[in-house]
């Protein structure tokens, strides 16, 4: 476990997340992060759960309408 220290950044307050974190996310300077909240705090990720949220109700879409999408198709 890590400790990650609030710091004045400019006129806000920020975290500096260390090399290993932005390696283990995956994420360059200008990324963006989402946070949701989980039964013990707080997750970090860089996948946007509005977008997974999306695709799992299209999923679902075209897994019923496959018929429907294999004739446009044509």
């Amino acid at each position: 476990m890590q400790t990650l220290k609030i710091t004045q950044i400019g006129n806000s307050l920020g975290v500096i997340l260390p090399k290993e974190i932005l390696g283990q996310l995956k994420v360059e300077k200008g990324d963006q992060l989402f946070w949701t909240e989980a039964p013990d705090g707080y997750r970090i990720s860089n996948a946007d759960p509005e977008f997974g949220a999306q695709m799992k109700l299209a999923e679902q879409i075209m897994r019923k309408r496959r018929h429907v999408l294999r004739e446009l198709a044509k």
